[in-house]
């Protein structure tokens, strides 16, 4: 395992993530506690020093769990967790990002991982009606109180993120450091506006589900091999598009990894390593054998053939401007005819 800088920070994490929406059974599924511990150890065996929860998942079973995993070495952690979400019920500020479900969250984040402060505090999924001033003035205060070090936004569309750093930058409060998205050879219309946009803000990408909940992994196939019958009622059920393209990425994926002898899971996670923009993987597992399988990626090196392959198989449309900005005329007109005489590198 090595380390990357967190965005614009100094902040060092692991080049992989661990995910523990898992961690805990509250919700019908999951994984054990003693079960949590090994994959929690062989993480931290792996060299893994990052850690992603949130106040919601498992309805607080997973931070409770990493709150007694961290004991006696906290300080070598790079504990993440999130704030916004609240199971249905009747209480109106529950939920959502504004100030006092912030403060609220914060509070019992704290005590149920027994720990004094949160390194980097995730909103977790944009509500659309906080007012941008509201939201980045809470997280400075979190960070001017040393409950949080750092800040970071999921779930949330491009250009608000942009208006709220840019906030911050102008007031003096603290920025978003982090980028949280889901991410991956079937989703990739991330790289339209939210990517670009990391890029330019120095914001450090995480991805989640970048096995697309396990369908990249070839185990939704039939006989857990792919170019099986897909299971389409396991894909209706995760909330996945099953189409052609879909298909298509499992099947090159498949074909990838039998070349090099690797997992499926392994070459997925492997193409994300490979973008432009740097991608930290959020990798979850009920199995441990799983998590050994996942961290192993990062002994695979793709060819360029094999990156071609890839990109070509699961590529997107772009869209407007992105499409309109490619056409012959406008780069001609853009530039007065003098584009290749001009360094834009």
């Amino acid at each position: 395992m090595r380390y990357r800088l967190l965005g614009n920070s100094g902040l060092r994490v692991s080049e992989m993530c661990l995910g523990t929406m898992t961690f805990g059974e509250d919700w019908g599924w999951g994984t054990g506690k003693e079960d949590c511990r090994r994959i929690y150890d062989a993480f931290r065996e792996a060299g893994g020093n990052f850690l992603d929860t949130a106040n919601f998942y498992t309805n607080g079973t997973s931070e409770t769990l990493l709150g007694e995993f961290i004991q006696g070495h906290r300080e070598s952690v790079v504990l993440a967790t999130k704030y916004s979400n609240a199971a249905p019920g009747k209480d109106a500020n529950a939920a959502g990002n504004h100030r006092k479900s912030m403060m609220q969250a914060v509070e019992a984040s704290l005590k149920r991982l027994k720990t004094d402060y949160i390194d980097l505090y995730w909103l977790h999924i944009w509500d659309g009606i906080t007012p941008v001033d509201e939201v980045m003035r809470g997280f400075d205060d979190l960070v001017r109180q040393g409950k949080i070090l750092y800040a970071g936004v999921s779930d949330a569309p491009a250009w608000w993120i942009a208006q709220a750093n840019t906030l911050a930058e102008l007031r003096g409060w603290a920025r978003f450091a982090g980028l949280q998205v889901e991410y991956s050879l079937i989703e990739r219309t991330v790289e339209r506006e939210l990517i670009p946009m990391a890029k330019a803000l120095s914001l450090g990408v995480t991805a989640w589900s970048p096995l697309a909940s396990g369908w990249l992994s070839g185990k939704y196939t039939a006989g857990g091999k792919a170019g099986g019958r897909l299971d389409e009622e396991q894909m209706r059920q995760l909330a996945l598009k099953i189409d052609d393209r879909a298909k298509a990425i499992v099947l090159e994926v498949a074909a990838i990894a039998k070349e090099i002898g690797r997992s499926s899971a392994q070459v997925a996670l492997s193409w994300l390593r490979h973008r432009a923009t740097p991608v930290i993987p959020i990798i979850g597992a009920r199995k441990i054998e799983q998590l050994k399988d996942n961290i192993s990626s990062l002994e695979v090196q793709l060819s360029t053939d094999q990156l071609a392959r890839l990109n070509e198989v699961s590529k997107i449309e772009m869209g407007f401007p992105h499409d309109f900005f490619d056409r012959e005329m406008v780069r001609a007109v853009a530039f007065g005819g003098m584009k290749d005489a001009i360094d834009v590198a």
